[in-house]
């Protein structure tokens, strides 16, 4: 039996390596799992070594000030990798750990597959001659990133976007849920907030959010909880209005009924847009993290559907453009009926013309397995 060591970090990676567990396991089912990562890889298979409600630290004093837990992690990582004798090591996104986890492996000998890259293109292009070195096979999911690497004399394989089969499975499923029933909403349309997946950044981001809201008596706001976050975290959170309710772990069931959303930075704003939903994005970090971020960034966006587009489709709100009367101003102009609603729409086809066709986990899964094969 072929063993495979995996590491996601973070809610996307988390669902992307569930993903790809099913594919692999549809391909061959003689293959073993041991793995960091979250609920959905726990529903393929098993509990995770560590939970990615334990892991996720993002802003540079952030990772600072937890600075002694995250070395804990990565040596006891080593030393369980080293237990268990994996034939390779599959690392998912989440690079300021994995990144240190494939040097090290690929010292010890064990084949590095790297699935969905770091934002290497973004800042910190100088990684890039690090991934060469240490990352046997690299598999990439936004088209630029295989011209972004061949600039550098390394051959990547793009597979595809797998957020694409994560929405269309879910699109396909015959046993959705009717939110309003199930939650007793109101008849009034649905405004999204997806906040995010940390603690940090939904401490952040959702009073904001919550403060711009005042003057939409006509639709209900649902915040989508994140998997990882227990209910009782959001509590606070609700008593800022009795017009804010709660979806807990829904939060594809949620963005099929929405007509509007406001999105944290990251995959929620693909997401979003893969369901055709109008969006705002709002990013906030610590002032420290943002100047020095600031410096250091080499993109033009921050949300995964412009940079993809290469132009600001979706409004991005930034910092100290993130404040309640610019969030209220942005989200009246993508309201059905206004021009950037229409607009909105037609940018989304595009975007998925150029994402092309999915099948993302299956040729992933593939890659792995010539991989393991090649061994």
């Amino acid at each position: 039996m072929k063993k495979l060591y995996i590491i996601a970090g973070e809610a996307s990676g988390d669902l992307h390596a569930a993903n790809l567990m099913k594919a692999i396991l549809e391909e061959d089912a003689n293959v073993d799992f041991r793995y960091w990562g979250g609920d959905n890889m726990a529903e393929v298979v098993g509990k995770p070594v560590k939970h990615i409600s334990d892991l996720a630290f993002m802003g540079f004093v952030e990772v600072v000030a937890n600075l002694k837990t995250i070395l804990g992690n990565i040596k006891f990582c080593k030393q369980d990798i080293l237990k268990y004798k994996p034939d390779a090591l599959v690392l998912v996104d989440y690079p300021g750990f994995n990144l240190r986890i494939a040097k090290w492996a690929k010292a010890q000998g064990i084949p590095v597959i790297y699935y969905i890259s770091p934002q290497i293109w973004a800042w910190k292009q100088n990684r890039v001659h690090t991934i060469k070195k240490v990352v046997d096979k690299m598999l990439v999911i936004l088209p630029f990133e295989k011209e972004f690497y061949a600039k550098f004399g390394m051959d990547v394989t793009f597979v595809g976007h797998p957020l694409l089969d994560a929405v269309e499975q879910f699109i396909a499923r015959t046993d959705k849920v009717d939110l309003y029933a199930k939650h007793n909403l109101d008849e009034r349309p649905v405004i999204a907030l997806l906040p995010g997946s940390r603690k940090q950044e939904i401490n952040t981001k959702l009073p904001i959010m919550l403060d711009s809201l005042s003057k939409f008596d006509e639709y209900q706001f649902v915040i989508a909880g994140a998997p990882a976050m227990p209910s009782t975290f959001y509590e606070p959170f609700l008593k800022h209005s009795e017009n804010v309710r709660l979806i807990h772990g829904e939060t594809y069931d949620l963005l099929s009924i929405a007509t509007a959303a406001l999105v944290t930075s990251g995959t929620a704003t693909l997401e979003t847009a893969l369901f055709e939903v109008p969006e705002v994005v709002c990013y906030k970090g610590s002032s420290i993290s943002y100047h020095i971020a600031k410096r250091l960034i080499k993109v033009d966006y921050i949300s995964l559907v412009n940079l993809i587009l290469q132009k600001e489709a979706v409004k991005e709100l930034i910092q100290q453009e993130c404040n309640a009367e610019q969030i209220e101003k942005e989200l009246q102009l993508i309201l059905p009926g206004q021009a950037k609603n229409e607009k909105l729409k037609k940018d989304y086809s595009e975007l998925l013309k150029i994402l092309g066709e999915g099948g993302a986990s299956k040729k992933a899964a593939k890659e792995v397995l010539i991989q393991l094969t090649n061994k």
